[in-house]
Parts: structure tokens; C-alpha cells; sequence
């Protein structure tokens, strides 16, 4: 019996060390269940996977990460961009989360990051920066700002990179506003530079906030991911995926696309034609919030989900109907998508939110690293064959 000052009276004897034995394992027991030990492995994510796939918390306590790359050497890279920083992270090989190492710092909300001939590029929020990167050292160094102008901030502040097969670098911006004329050609657009800056122009038009870039890896068709518009009565159209072809306009502000075809939108004066648009691939439910993408380009994963595009579906905020807060697949078949399935969900159940993942990449060891800016942490799934 433990007395209310929390001494533990010790029996004489023998009894006195088992009693004393027994007491210790006890203590240890509980101290073990209050106070976990200091680094060590989270318990395994509330995730519902395919069958063979498990998940995992790789990295922990990063605040809010955002954009996700792998550096030459196969390292994850991360943006964090409320605090102005890209930290790598290390693989630590012991199970347990890894600890952030800081690459670059105060920086204007970075958040796309991608790798050129072993240099790292970072998009902040107004411009595009190029560094000299050390795999060993994980530093980033020599500055060298390789598109200065980009519009900053303002409704959507977000720039997603990256570069095509053809080795131009592209740029997605999104709007100023839910529904406007915006007197920036390069607002609600992905805009084409070559890789040292110069050449802008646009590369197409009519997205109102398209956020990760991918290319897929054999027919090197352009993919994003688009936010689409608010209502001031309330209410919103379909967010989208969508393959993007150069010269493509989407409809925003005019027209947005719902059930395959093109409605003008309501709450615009003077509206123009909607016909000449090009629909997107996939319409995914309202305040879906579909935002990094990537195609699954490892060897590990069962042929069927190998080139097929995974995003993260950030999710509806609190005060809208639950939408998204999971990781879907668009399913391709002979190079053509024919439908999005759910891949990993779990990161909301009814009222109660796990995380919101926000990007997605593949691994060198060929998982999926998946960052989630709610729990501030990355997930990594793995499959293996039973």
C-alpha cells in the first residue's frame, strides 16, 4: 500500500527485497507508461491502408511542414515555411524519428523545393533562389536568385517547382482573390522559365490555385493540383487533378467545371465565354483541398501502383463539411488515367483530426514519405509483401 506522501513502507527481510523488488519494477512500470522515453518510436499512425502497406511516424515535432524532396544522396528535404527554413532528415536506421537538420534559414515563406544538377532550388514566396548543395554536410550555400519577381503572397502565397523533362523550370502561382480580374498575367497560372530565369512565359492560364507540380515519368505529361473557388453566399465547385498541356485555359475566374462540364460562375460580372476551356482530368469533392503530388516512382510497391500519381488532400477546414484529410492514387492504364481511389485515409475520423497531409514524394529506399503540417510530422509507408 502506498500512503498519501507517496513513501512506500518497506517490509524486513526477504520480503523486504522482493517487496522492494516488486515496488521498483512497479515504479518503473508506471514511469515507463507517464513518461515514455525520450525519442522514442511514436505509436503507428490511425491509418486504413491497402493490404501489405504499413505506416509509420518518420519525423516528428517540425511545426508545420510543407513542400517534400529527396537530394542526391536520398535524403528528405522539408519545408517549413512559417519558420522560414528547409531542413533535411536524416535516416537514423534505428526505427525512431529522425531529428531535423537545418539547411537553410530565414528565408520568405519557402515552400517548393527541387534538385537541378545536384543544385538545390527553393521557391519562396516571391521569387525562385538556386544554392549549392553538400549531400555530406547537408548545407546549403552561394545564393544565387534565379527568378526575382514573382507576385508575393496575398490570398494564395504558396509557389510550387519543378523542372521538365525538356529542363525548363516551371512555376505554379495562384490567385490573388476567390473570384477576380487579376491585372498579373502570372497569377492563377503555371508560368515556364528556362533554367536560369529567363524566357518567362505563361504556360497555362485559368487555374485559380494550382500548388504541386509533377511530371509523369514515362510520357512526361504535367500534372497539378488545383484549389478551386469560394463563394461569399457559401458553397464551392469541385476541386480538381488534372494533366496540364501548354496553352491550356481552365476557366478561372469565369467558369469552373463540375460533372464534366464547364458553368459559368455566378458571382462574376461580366462574365466571358466558357466555351474553348479545357476540363480537367479529375473533379475531387469541394474544400478537398488536394495540394502535393507525386508519381510513385520507386520498386517496392506491387506493379499495379507503380507510375500511378499519388496527392494529399489537405481537407476542408473545420467549419465545412469534412472533405478530403487523406492520400488518393489516380489509376493509370496503358499511360492514360482512367480514376482516382483512396490510398491512405484515417487522418480524420468523424469530428477528431489526426493530420492533413500537404505533400508527398518517393523515397530512394521506395516508400512514400507523406508531410502533414496539422501534426508536424512526416509519415512514411512501406509495403511489404507477406
Amino acid at each position: 500500500m502506498t500512503p498519501r506522501d507517496g513513501h512506500v513502507r518497506r517490509p524486513r527481510g526477504s520480503a523486504a527485497r522482493a517487496g522492494g523488488a516488486l515496488a521498483a519494477a512497479l515504479v518503473v512500470a508506471l514511469l515507463a507508461g507517464l513518461f515514455p522515453e525520450r525519442g522514442g518510436a511514436d505509436p503507428p499512425p490511425p491509418l486504413t491502408l491497402p493490404p501489405g502497406f504499413s505506416a509509420q511516424v518518420f519525423a516528428a515535432g517540425l511545426g508545420q511542414p510543407r513542400a517534400l524532396a529527396i537530394d542526391p544522396a536520398g535524403t528528405l528535404l522539408v519545408s517549413l515555411s512559417v519558420q522560414g527554413k528547409v531542413v533535411a532528415l536524416p535516416e537514423r536506421g534505428d526505427g525512431r524519428p529522425v531529428e531535423p537538420v537545418t539547411v537553410l534559414q530565414g528565408l520568405h515563406l519557402p515552400h517548393g523545393l527541387a534538385f537541378r544538377h545536384g543544385d538545390l532550388y527553393v521557391a519562396e514566396t516571391g521569387r525562385v533562389v538556386r544554392f549549392r548543395y553538400d549531400t555530406k554536410g547537408l548545407a546549403a550555400s552561394d545564393r544565387t536568385v534565379v527568378v526575382s519577381d514573382l507576385p508575393v503572397a496575398a490570398h494564395h502565397w504558396t509557389r510550387g517547382i519543378a523542372f521538365g523533362p525538356d529542363g525548363a523550370l516551371y512555376v505554379s502561382v495562384g490567385s490573388s482573390c476567390d473570384i477576380c480580374r487579376e491585372a498579373d498575367r502570372r497569377r492563377a497560372a503555371i508560368v515556364r522559365y528556362a533554367p536560369d530565369g529567363s524566357g518567362e512565359r505563361p504556360f497555362a492560364t485559368g487555374l485559380r490555385n494550382p500548388v504541386g507540380l509533377a511530371f509523369h515519368p514515362r510520357t512526361g505529361v504535367l500534372w497539378t493540383a488545383v484549389n478551386e473557388r469560394d463563394w461569399r453566399r457559401g458553397g464551392a465547385p469541385p476541386d480538381y487533378l488534372t494533366e496540364i498541356h501548354r496553352g491550356g485555359a481552365y476557366g478561372w475566374p469565369d467558369c469552373y467545371a463540375e460533372r464534366g462540364a464547364f458553368v459559368p460562375d455566378p458571382e462574376l460580372p461580366d462574365r466571358r465565354d466558357c466555351r474553348g476551356l479545357t476540363r480537367p482530368t479529375f473533379e475531387v469533392p469541394a474544400h478537398s483541398a488536394p495540394l502535393g503530388l507525386a508519381f510513385y516512382t520507386g520498386s517496392v510497391f506491387p506493379s499495379p501502383y507503380r507510375d500511378g500519381l499519388f496527392v494529399a488532400l489537405h481537407g476542408s477546414r473545420p467549419e465545412l463539411p469534412a472533405a478530403g484529410y487523406k492520400l488518393v492514387r489516380v489509376v493509370f492504364q496503358d499511360g492514360r488515367p482512367v480514376e482516382v481511389q483512396d490510398f491512405a485515409t484515417g487522418w480524420r475520423r468523424d469530428d477528431r483530426v489526426w493530420g492533413r497531409p500537404v505533400d508527398v514524394v518517393t523515397g530512394r529506399d521506395g516508400a512514400l514519405y507523406v508531410s502533414d503540417d496539422h501534426g508536424g510530422r512526416i509519415v512514411r509507408i512501406a509495403f511489404r509483401a507477406r
